[in-house]
């Protein structure tokens, strides 16, 4: 990874350099806009819309429209004196407790690696920062734009992740929050059942991108010069009308995938055991088996002691 920004955690008087990484990434499929005829990308100019004329990079401002439709121009000269303070700081603001915070506000989550004069405070705070069970909250000024954002421990690596400001998220005001919705206790009952029938242990490594993988599908095919088909696409449902049915007729499929599962899971245990008790499989894998062999033996000595006792009293 390529670190994107280089500033220090401010805590108190303790000041720790750290380096910024992106934490994630997205994996789609990225297409070029191109000539259908020839395979020629297209190209877009930039163009005044007053005079016409094509404009450089260098002459390009930032503006901003204002309701009568005037426009405001800004240059970076505008910009060089506002009081961004934390240009080159992780602040630390206070410490709460994780479940206060609101995962809606959450926008994007960065690594922070400790350069090498600051790795002895980085692991002391991010050990008392575990310790305490609290995330950081903490102020941080990334590409021109201050955020709130909170400071956590993953992996043993600190995790920031900004935020929205509280005037950046959206009121949920829908209609139906109004309406006198009755919902009667036997389907309620039921959809708790289902529930409880699906719950299961999140293992992201589960689930996969069917689209991207559809999509990279159709690109390999093309460069092999194989025939593209289609997918079928699912069949539609349609909204269940007797919903008291439709959940109960969801708890037993659910019950059914879940019994479904279960021989499979039993037969990867019974694969992994098997795969234990060969010598050099595992840790302790080479004792197992001599454990094994020994009681073999023993179980074979024991056999051959009433033959050879039988065999003396006949003598």
């Amino acid at each position: 990874m390529r670190s994107i920004w280089k500033g220090a955690i401010s805590f108190g008087l303790v000041t720790i350099p750290v380096k910024l990484y992106s934490a994630t990434e997205q994996k789609d499929v990225s297409f070029h806009q191109v000539h259908r005829e020839d395979g020629g990308r297209i190209k877009y100019k930039r163009v005044c819309t007053v005079d016409g004329q094509e404009v450089s990079y260098s002459d390009i401002a930032k503006g901003y429209e204002l309701p009568s439709g005037d426009m405001v121009v800004l240059t970076d000269e505008d910009f060089a004196d506002l009081p961004l303070t934390t240009s080159r700081r992780i602040d630390v603001l206070q410490f709460s407790p994780s479940d206060q915070i609101d995962p809606i506000y959450f926008a994007k989550s960065y690594y922070l690696e400790p350069e090498a004069q600051g790795a002895k405070p980085y692991v002391l705070l991010r050990d008392a920062l575990e310790r305490s069970g609290q995330v950081a909250i903490v102020k941080v000024a990334l590409r021109q734009r201050e955020s709130l954002a909170t400071l956590r421990v993953r992996d043993g690596i600190f995790v920031l992740e900004t935020m929205l400001w509280p005037d950046e998220v959206r009121e949920a005001d829908f209609p139906f929050l109004d309406e006198d919705i009755d919902v009667r206790p036997q389907e309620l009952k039921m959809a708790e059942s289902l529930i409880e029938t699906m719950v299961a242990d999140f293992d992201p490594e589960g689930y996969t991108d069917a689209y991207r993988e559809a999509v990279q599908a159709v690109i390999e095919a093309k460069v092999a010069g194989k025939e593209v088909v289609a997918p079928e696409a699912p069949a539609e449902e349609k909204p269940a009308v007797d919903l008291m049915a439709a959940l109960r007729a969801s708890v037993e499929a659910a019950k059914r995938e879940r019994e479904g599962r279960e021989p499979a899971r039993k037969e990867a245990a019974a694969s992994g055991a098997k795969s234990a008790a060969k010598p050099g499989t595992k840790p302790g894998g080479k004792a197992a088996a001599k454990k094994a062999a020994s009681g073999a033996e023993d179980a074979e000595d024991e056999e051959k002691a009433p033959r050879k006792r039988g065999a003396r009293r006949s003598a």
